[in-house]
């Protein structure tokens, strides 16, 4: 099957799916620019938030993760499939870090969505965390907006790391985007707050 069939027929599945496990309620989608590179930023709290954030985007998403992931055996075929982009820490893999990079800038210059969770790491607390300086090195060498996004009611589903497997089927969940913050006005904390108060919305 060729590609384009191929992912979008998984995009239904992952559809259907989805919706037997989460209820989703979704404000501001408005805000995801129509065209043009951008990045979407937000809180990390299950191992398949980008699969939730890709239903609800309008426009396919490249989601930045972790080289372990991206190199899983069983996980692999799909992230390639989805144009992922890989990730290792200067420390693990520099070379590797270098060409996420390069990946990314490629990505925002084609003018396509790319997604981070600039925490860096699952929540293991449902708390969110400080936002790691990798996003201001991404805007440094392609300036564009920046999307705030705040997943709400996934702490302690199955897919979390709440410490139990438990909790309702079509649990209720709120995904909220805030409006775009231009890229030379950009602080960490300040961007932190803006998805702190997607939560809250």
């Amino acid at each position: 099957m060729p590609r384009q069939p191929l992912r979008a027929a998984l995009r239904l599945l992952m559809l259907a799916l989805l919706g037997l496990v989460y209820r989703v309620r979704a404000r501001g989608l408005g805000h995801i620019p129509a065209r043009g590179g951008a990045v979407l930023v937000a809180n990390h709290v299950t191992f398949i938030d980008a699969l939730l954030l890709s239903r609800l985007t309008p426009r396919p998403v490249r989601f930045v993760m972790d080289h372990r992931y991206y190199d899983h055996w069983a996980l692999g075929w799909f992230c390639r499939l989805f144009g992922a982009i890989p990730i290792a820490s200067r420390r693990e893999d520099p070379a590797r870090l270098a060409a996420a990079y390069d990946a990314i800038d490629g990505a925002l210059a084609a003018g396509e969505l790319v997604a981070i969770f600039p925490e860096g790491r699952l929540t293991r607390d449902g708390a969110v965390g400080e936002f790691r300086p990798g996003l201001l090195k991404i805007l440094a060498r392609r300036p564009v907006p920046v999307v705030p996004v705040g997943l709400r009611g996934l702490w302690g589903s199955r897919f979390s790391r709440a410490g139990r497997r438990q909790g309702p089927w079509r649990r209720p969940v709120s995904v909220a985007v805030r409006a775009p913050q231009r890229p030379e006005a950009v602080a960490l904390p300040a961007l932190r707050a803006e998805v702190l108060r997607a939560l809250a919305s």
